[in-house]
């Protein structure tokens, strides 16, 4: 499976099953080193980036995005 169809399959999850998983995948990270880490969450700031400027996705108000997502794990 390519990293496209996974994040396509992932982006069909609910949003408690995606917190889920990114809490894993975060925790699954421990083994890497901060400069790692730090790397890949630049990678995936600009992928984000990307779908923004491209107009795959759109922002919504930080306030509104922690009160999903503390109502998604809770």
């Amino acid at each position: 499976m390519s990293l496209e169809e996974l994040e396509a399959e992932i982006k069909k999850l609910d949003l408690k099953d995606r917190a889920t998983l990114a809490k894993w995948i975060v925790e699954s990270l421990d083994e890497l080193s901060k400069s790692e880490i730090e790397m890949l969450w630049a990678e995936e700031a600009e992928l984000r980036l990307d779908e923004m400027e491209q107009g795959l996705v759109t922002e919504i108000p930080s306030e509104d995005a922690l009160r999903r997502a503390r109502a998604a794990i809770s």
